[in-house]
């Protein structure tokens, strides 16, 4: 169990801007509290607005020259430190994120890890950073291209990776030259400006990386409209992307959007069932639910149907719902009290939609009275096109649809909006290999779960997943850096390509 310090402790936080921490100008202030007991204040921030976020961006374009300027394999090793020094906090930072934002402590754990790891990688980065040398068409002439930094980057990071996401988006735009202004999301703020205290521990320069904290309206948008912003990474609800790129249009920024997931695991009938079990407990309620890469749908051979919704009845009836500091907890709270209504909504849906066999309540009781938690929930019996097997519920919450044949299950997978992750367990290589093929999203798994993204692999997805963007591995170097074609032409002459390229007929 946590200790009472460690339960109790209020921090007041500021915003960092050029190296300096400071109060927002309007002198405004909010609270971020923990979802499994909302009397514990983790902190109080600065409730930002545009003449914030304009001071921080200033900082950022006046940090740019010196530091887009700094040979990549220099940025690289001051990414090294940085990834060491997450390292030896990831423990202190898990707990933090676990009494912010609620999951459960080795999920937390795992959430920091991924920061290391996108660390590590792109500090190697700095020693590739790959362009192209091609063969010109013309005589003595060589021909290349080079990655150029772009500027200063706003990234709009959500609350369920509150550490993960700022560090997939943070390193590679650093790695490349550019320099940022983070805005978090107001649930979880205490982690991202922990975060960025471990960054300027570890070298990042003054102005480098600026983090403005407070609400989307009053800092999002002017992050979002800001003329010297030349990139925005967003993360979070479809609906909130849709809005970011219509307002990036107007100064033409380049944006990349992270958006919603509705994602199926087929179970075969010849799937090892024990197995499929224990990864779809994993993935439909790990993190309560609140991944876009949650495992929302179950596509269930009829062969196997009755056996694996018993055995899935069994097991997650037995979850125990806690604080996710507490060891004996399996899942933690949902972020908020309107998370709980928003899934309380689709609850009334279901049911009319649907057989309920597990859960479909908020947990008030006892020792979950003051937090904001939600049973875990299975509905049966549900069709493709149900709403709740549509719709992106964003809690612990999954959907089992039976099918008799492949075909019906590519069709049911494909027929959401969404198109992130999508996995199938089978012992069939022919099956496994078309599921690759046929399932049309970003991400795809066979004798595994939803979720697990690796440093070294894009991560997006299809359809209103996103915009085609891709974070993390080598897809985020060419998001983060601008492509410069260089051609050196030794031939001390004029050499006017296409019209003075001379052709031998060939008879």
């Amino acid at each position: 169990m946590s200790t009472t310090a460690e339960r109790t402790a209020t921090k007041t936080y500021r915003n960092l801007i050029g190296g300096e921490w400071a109060e927002a100008r309007s002198g405004k202030t909010f609270t971020s509290v923990s979802p499994a007991n909302h009397d514990e204040v983790v902190g109080v921030f600065p409730a930002s607005g545009p003449e914030d976020v304009d001071a921080a961006v200033g900082a950022a374009m006046a940090a740019f020259p010196a530091w887009s300027l700094m040979p990549a394999p220099k940025r690289g090793e001051i990414l090294f430190k940085v990834a060491r020094l997450l390292a030896e906090h990831k423990e202190e930072l898990s707990r933090l994120m676990t009494r912010e934002m609620g999951k459960v402590l080795t999920e937390a754990r795992g959430d920091v890890q991924e920061a290391i790891d996108v660390a590590y990688y792109m500090a190697g980065e700095g020693r590739r950073m790959f362009g192209m040398t091609v063969p010109s068409e013309m005589p003595d002439k060589f021909a290349m291209a080079i990655r150029r930094p772009i500027g200063v980057v706003g990234l709009i990071t959500p609350w369920n990776f509150p550490v993960a996401i700022p560090g997939w988006k943070l390193f590679p735009a650093l790695i490349c030259g550019n320099t940022a202004v983070i805005k978090p999301a107001s649930d979880t703020p205490a982690c991202a400006v922990r975060f960025v205290e471990l960054l300027m521990e570890g070298g990042i320069p003054d102005g480098v990386v600026n983090v403005v904290t407070g609400s989307g309206t009053d800092v999002g948008h002017a992050l979002v409209e800001h003329p010297d912003v030349r990139v925005i990474s967003f993360t979070g609800h479809t609906e909130t992307g849709i809005d970011i790129s219509r307002r990036a249009a107007d100064t033409l920024k380049r944006v990349s959007l992270e958006l919603g997931g509705k994602n199926p695991i087929v179970i075969w009938e010849d799937a090892e069932l024990q197995l499929a079990l224990d990864s779809v407990v994993w993935s439909a309620f790990g993190t309560s639910g609140q991944r876009c890469t949650a495992a929302s749908r179950l596509i269930v051979h009829r062969g196997v149907h009755d056996e694996f919704v018993e055995m899935l009845r069994k097991r997650v009836g037995a979850l125990v719902l806690g604080d996710g500091l507490d060891p004996a907890t399996d899942v933690g709270p949902v972020i908020n009290d309107v998370a709980v209504d928003r899934i309380d909504g689709y609850m009334r849906v279901g049911r009319g939609e649907a057989e309920l066999v597990v859960g479909g309540r908020p947990a008030r009781d006892g020792a979950l009275a003051k937090g904001s938690f939600f049973e875990p929930t299975i509905f049966t019996e549900v069709k493709p096109d149900a709403r709740i097997a549509q719709e992106e519920i964003f809690g612990p919450v999954t959907s089992v649809i039976p099918v008799t044949s492949w075909d019906e299950a590519v069709r049911i997978v494909n027929s959401v909006k969404y198109g992130l992750s999508s996995s199938l367990f089978t012992r069939d290589v022919n099956l496994a290999f078309r599921s690759i093929r046929d399932f049309d999203s970003g991400l795809g798994y066979v004798n595994h779960g939803t979720i697990g993204a690796e440093a070294h692999l894009p991560f997006g997805g299809t359809k209103s997943t996103g915009n085609g963007h891709r974070e993390v591995g080598q897809a985020a170097l060419d998001f983060f850096s601008e492509w410069k074609s260089v051609y050196v032409d030794y031939s001390g002459k004029l050499q006017r390509a296409q019209i003075d390229m001379t052709f031998v007929d060939q008879e």
